[in-house]
């Protein structure tokens, strides 16, 4: 890794600390130093003003000097999601018609902080993480670190910035579409979807197949760390699963048979990500992979409207509810009315009997490729990136078709109705705009290690973050 202190592994400067060659506040000053560089070009970070992550960082690094550290995260930097609750916190989900403090945590920061980490900031999301750009009237508008034109993705999109950028060695994220991958992808950092329910969640939103809570970080040997520390059953959440410990030592990927798509169903791809998809499948080839390239029947307008639907019975209602009256209402991010209306008119389309049967077609096609094959890796995105500010309220076009909705250029949301799958967005590249590109390593329901295993081994052949030359120029 680069010997700048604030883009080394959580991997390896936890061992720093234990080896006493770097200590806790130490770590602390230099994620705080450059975010005081870099957060006026990017905005990814909110609350840097707490008065006890110093106290945490002193503590830690005295327990540290004792040989007693408190857990396997003592002593990181660390950032929170603005949408996982935080005791005593400010809750606003990033709207201005929301104005609540969090009365519990959410059982991932709580992990987290159990473990020993240092919360030192939370970070931006989107109105109500209802969309894959990250800015509002209520936190302003949050950049790409690669290319500020651009956003860095959402909902998650602070949390992946603030890694890109280096204020952060580990960030919590959350996915209902694409949430964690979306921002993973356009970041260049790793985000995994856990399978439903290996991440617990709070009821009552956390109860929906969609709901994916999980962990981001710039490397895969990162995310295996964060994920072990965050899974596994929870007193809040009744449909939390027991853990599964992905181990340390993956191995690699011989007699591995994967299966690659340069797009899934009829998606629309643009060609640099079809190059970097295909590179990556090569390069699990050349690790000693049987990879097949397979197509994966699903249609992209049904996976949509079929996501839509869903959404209408939790987003809409959650949105009415926030707002008291239609001033409220007329308050929202235009991109937030503009989802919301789209979803009634799903809702309306498409009965609840509807919704199951073609979520059920969804998920036959994908576990079609596991028939014969132990993973699928596909694009993560068709688009080579969505610009900062814009909500897209015409459309977009990408690979020469234009699209209603700018989310119909994501290939996330097919893994959010086929919710068991574990999908782990992992680097390939950059597209012509210097944005990054990534891709979606699926394995077989509630397979974790499977898909990190096949991550870990792309990583180690591309080299991406593991080269001091892959960073953004901020």
């Amino acid at each position: 890794m680069s010997t700048d202190l604030h883009y080394m592994s959580a991997v390896d400067l936890l061992k720093a600390f234990r080896e006493k060659s770097i200590s806790p506040l130490e770590a602390l000053e230099s994620v705080q130093t450059r975010a005081d560089e870099v957060e006026p070009k990017i905005n990814a970070l909110l609350e840097r003003d707490w008065e006890d992550h110093t106290i945490r960082a002193r503590a830690s690094t005295e327990r540290y000097a004792a040989g007693t550290p408190l857990g396997p995260l003592d002593g990181l930097p660390v950032v929170v999601k603005e949408e996982h609750p935080m005791a005593g916190r400010e809750q606003s989900s990033g709207s201005l018609v929301v104005r609540d403090t969090a009365a519990e945590t959410h059982p991932v920061p709580e992990r987290m902080i159990n473990a020993g980490a240092v919360v030192h900031a939370r970070t931006t999301t989107p109105e109500f993480a209802c969309a894959a750009i990250c800015f509002s009237e209520k936190w302003g508008v949050t950049r790409n670190p690669w290319n500020r034109d651009y956003t860095p993705g959402g909902s998650s999109g602070g949390s992946a910035a603030a890694l890109a950028s280096g204020t952060a060695y580990l960030a919590s994220a959350s996915d209902m579409g694409g949430s964690i991958r979306i921002p993973a992808s356009f970041s260049g950092v790793v985000g995994f979807k856990a399978p439903y329910g290996r991440v617990p969640s709070m009821p009552p939103y956390g109860l929906s197949t969609y709901c994916h809570e999980g962990p981001m970080a710039r490397t895969v040997e990162d995310v295996v760390l964060f994920q072990n520390v965050i899974q596994g059953q929870h007193h809040k959440d009744p449909i939390s699963l027991p853990s599964n410990p992905v181990p340390t030592d993956l191995g690699d990927v011989r007699g591995l048979k994967v299966a690659y798509a340069l797009t899934l169903g009829d998606y629309a791809v643009e060609p640099e990500i079809s190059l970097n998809t295909k590179r990556f499948a090569d390069a699990l080839a050349d690790a000693g992979a049987d990879v097949t390239e397979v197509t994966v029947p699903v249609v992209a307008k049904m996976v949509f409207e079929t996501l839509l639907a869903h959404f209408d019975r939790n987003l809409s209602e959650y949105v009415d509810t926030a707002c008291r009256d239609d001033s409220d209402y007329d308050r929202l991010m235009p991109y937030t009315r503009h989802i919301v209306e789209l979803c009634r008119e799903a809702g309306g389309r498409i009965s609840p009997l509807q919704g199951i049967t073609r979520e059920a077609e969804i998920q036959a096609a994908v576990l079609q490729v596991f028939e014969n094959h132990d993973a699928l890796i596909c694009p993560t995105m068709g688009a080579y990136g969505y610009l900062a500010d814009d909500s897209y309220l015409d459309g977009i076009e990408t690979n020469g078709h234009r699209f209603h909705h700018y989310l119909e250029t994501a290939l996330t949301p097919v893994f959010n109705i086929a919710s068991r799958h574990p999908v782990l967005n992992v680097p390939s590249g950059l597209a012509p705009n210097g944005v990054p590109t990534g891709v979606q390593i699926v394995a077989r329901p509630y397979d974790d290690v499977t898909a990190f295993r096949v991550g870990a081994a792309a990583e180690k052949a591309l080299g991406i973050w593991l080269n001091p030359e892959w960073r953004p120029n901020i």
